[in-house]
């Protein structure tokens, strides 16, 4: 299904976010939000892979680039995009699904958790996180898990087996202690930044790509029927 590319820039505070929508030619009904970790903008190669694929298969993407090293900081941006979404007269979407990857998916989880319970109209259906970072490289003791407690919406998580910041006996330890409805997908061997010695990194992006339209798509079918 062919795509039009959109650029945006969103108020934020005083500021402008640097956003580009990748929007479906058909009718909308669900969107993704996406952002990037630590490092780099918007424009990964994997959240570009990933945008392509969502809108190629009918789902409206946004991804924005949100600087900082400052958790608040970011988790305010997101809320600015998630509310410049849900109140954009252009595209009238029936939900969306917040997603990052690494730092990107922890400012999503918390924005999730603090949904206002007013806002329950259902616009937001669901979270994807790609490496969340659970903990800092060998500090296995503090993790960062209050916020996946708090979540109530279906939660995806795509980590590395071998990620150095989410191991994998947590991240499942976690997982079972979830009141949210959960899957994670484990890529074989990945670190934190999706890489596995011996694939190429397309065929990496392929499984992961496939795997998030796959939830994605469970999730929004169950709504039809």
């Amino acid at each position: 299904m062919s795509h039009t590319e959109v650029k945006l820039k969103i108020p934020f505070g005083n500021k402008l976010l640097d956003a580009v929508c990748l929007v479906p030619n058909k009718n909308l009904t669900y969107g993704v939000i996406l952002t990037h970790g630590a490092s780099g903008d918007m424009n990964l190669p994997h959240l570009m892979s990933l945008a392509s694929h969502l809108a190629s298969h009918g789902f409206f993407c946004l991804r924005f680039t949100c600087k900082g090293l400052n958790i608040v900081h970011r988790i305010k941006a997101y809320k600015s995009v998630l509310s410049y979404l849900k109140t954009s007269g252009e595209y009238k979407l029936a939900g969306v699904f917040l997603g990052g990857r690494s730092m990107g998916s922890r400012a999503a989880a918390s924005v999730m958790c603090h949904i206002e319970p007013d806002d329950a109209d259902d616009f937001v259906r669901g979270l994807i996180c790609i490496s969340y970072p659970l903990h800092h490289p060998k500090q296995q003791h503090k993790l960062r898990d209050e916020d996946l407690f708090r979540l109530k919406d279906p939660v995806l998580f795509v980590s590395g087996s071998a990620d150095e910041m989410c191991e994998k006996n947590l991240l499942e330890k976690v997982a079972q202690k979830m009141q949210a409805p959960h899957k994670i997908h484990w890529i074989e061997k990945a670190n934190h930044s999706m890489a596995v010695k011996g694939r190429s990194t397309n065929d990496v992006f392929r499984e992961i790509n496939t795997q998030i339209l796959f939830w994605i798509q469970e999730i929004t079918e169950m709504d039809k029927k």
